[in-house]
């Protein structure tokens, strides 16, 4: 059994004015599953299909507080195209941000217009062929660590793991990498910003929660009976969904 990264679950104050600027930014569609829920996915997209892993956008009052420990990384093809996206990002209401980068980074770090950090790389020829999104990137304490249980948790497959950096992809070959990246602090609230994956359609939930938590997943103690999905923490606390097969 095994599970796929299907989507990222991004809570906002203003889902649908959020979605309407992701859409622009990755040139993807927008559907809705209802009030307070957004949906973004490529034009012409079959979900879930490794191409892509799209984006849920869920409304919450909450304010962001902290920097988000899960975040995007935006694919480019030249320097010229970096500059040319990064302007039109600030068109479109995305701000610089300071995360301790410094000054003499290649990529330029960003926030969208509820504050979400993310990032416009500079061209790397390991993304050419990902689509607009790069990577997820997820920092956490132990690269290494996070690789062996989301390698085994889903099948994607691990193409490097250091103690600085974890990258792993669909067996597939295609969409965008998933990346673990060492980084210093530690989780203190809620993500915003979150994994979902799915089992197949042969798959069963119960199953393969059962086999989640005795690769090291645990339950974030809060009350899951009015939800047909499972909510699950990785093993550095991390949340994350656990959908229903398909």
């Amino acid at each position: 059994m095994a599970t796929r990264l299907v989507q990222i679950n991004m809570k906002a104050k203003d889902d649908s004015a959020l979605g309407r600027f992701w859409a622009e930014v990755l040139g993807w569609g927008v559907d809705s599953e209802g009030p307070g829920v957004t949906n973004l996915e490529p034009v012409g997209f079959s979900y879930p299909d490794p191409a892509a892993v799209c984006i849920d956008l869920v409304a919450r009052p909450e304010p962001k507080t902290v920097k988000n420990r899960v975040h995007l990384d935006l694919a480019t093809t030249s320097t010229a195209h970096q500059a040319e996206l990064v302007a039109r990002l600030k068109d479109l209401g995305a701000t610089l941000a300071d995360i301790g980068q410094g000054d003499d980074v290649p990529w330029t770090v960003m926030a969208d217009p509820e504050g979400n950090e993310f990032c416009v790389l500079e061209p790397r020829p390991i993304y050419q062929d990902t689509g607009p999104v790069a990577a997820v990137v997820v920092d956490c304490a132990d690269p290494r660590a996070m690789a062996r249980f989301w390698g085994e948790a889903t099948d994607w497959t691990v193409h490097e793991a250091t103690d600085d950096l974890a990258t792993l992809r669909s067996a597939q070959g295609v969409g965008p990498y998933l990346e673990f990246v060492r980084t210093p602090g530690t989780k203190t609230v809620w993500n915003r910003v979150h994994l979902d994956v799915a089992p197949y359609p042969d798959g069963d939930l119960e199953a393969e929660a059962a086999r989640l938590r005795a690769l090291g997943a645990t339950d974030p103690g809060i009350d899951q009976s009015t939800i047909h999905w499972k909510i699950l923490s990785d093993p550095e606390n991390n949340e994350f969904c656990l959908l229903t097969p398909r």
